[in-house]
């Protein structure tokens, strides 16, 4: 059972590390994994562009812990509704992820209670992990303390999956869902949708919903209604 502190963030059941699609990115699974069973508490701070599965693997993270056995945040910090009391408390778990740090770091309420976190977290020997469009240096935190700390965590760079990899992916991630990804329906999806990974992994979850709802298989006639259905204007 994943123990996650509970905060009204939910995690998704395929955001594990087995259906993360690594391409380039195995190096950076392994910090992350080392650091989900315990064996580093140095801080680590992800980071890479939109679709190369940062909230994936910040979730699948907190997942691993709980089999594990160990209790574990996650934290979308992006989300309006959060503010810096959110981290109150969460210095006595064995990991925290927060997700979308860019989008707060450079907030002077957010400082104080991210230096406390920081070292609540160290002296327990808890794991702090952050994800970030950017990294550390590109962040101009106002607590310099803070970004001393932070600037000393393990940097790793995610890469975007390579575009002749998507579709062996996208047809595996399909197979998680109980999905049977024909070859020209895949091909059809990739030719309509853009080519990032994530936004075909969206319309892949919507696609489940509308199968399973229909009890139809992802022939093209039944995606090419659905995505006719969820673009048209209402």
């Amino acid at each position: 059972m994943i123990q996650q502190l509970s905060l009204g963030v939910r995690l998704r059941p395929a955001s594990t590390f087995a259906n993360y699609a690594r391409g380039d990115n195995g190096p950076v699974l392994a910090a992350l994994l080392g650091r989900t069973q315990g064996y580093s508490s140095t801080p680590l701070w992800i980071w890479g562009p939109s679709g190369c599965g940062r909230t994936h693997l910040l979730q699948a993270a907190c997942a691993a812990a709980g089999t594990a056995q160990r209790r574990s945040a996650y934290l979308p910090l992006g989300q309006p509704e959060f503010g810096p009391q959110q981290l109150q408390g969460l210095e006595s778990l064995a990991l925290v992820c927060l997700d979308d740090l860019g989008v707060v770091a450079e907030r002077p309420e957010w400082q104080e209670a991210l230096f406390e976190l920081y070292l609540g977290l160290q002296e327990r020997e808890g794991v702090l992990v952050m994800a970030a469009g950017v990294p550390p240096a590109g962040v101009a935190f106002p607590l310099a303390d803070l970004a001393s700390r932070l600037r000393a965590a393990d940097v790793w760079q995610l890469r975007l999956l390579a575009e002749q990899d998507q579709g062996a992916a996208l047809t595996a991630r399909a197979a998680v869902l109980g999905l049977a990804l024909p070859a020209e329906t895949l091909t059809y999806l990739q030719r309509r949708l853009p080519r990032d990974f994530a936004a075909l992994c969206s319309v892949l979850d919507v696609l489940d919903s509308a199968a399973l709802a229909a009890q139809r298989p992802l022939t093209v006639p039944f995606v090419r209604s659905v995505l006719d259905e969820i673009s048209s204007p209402r």
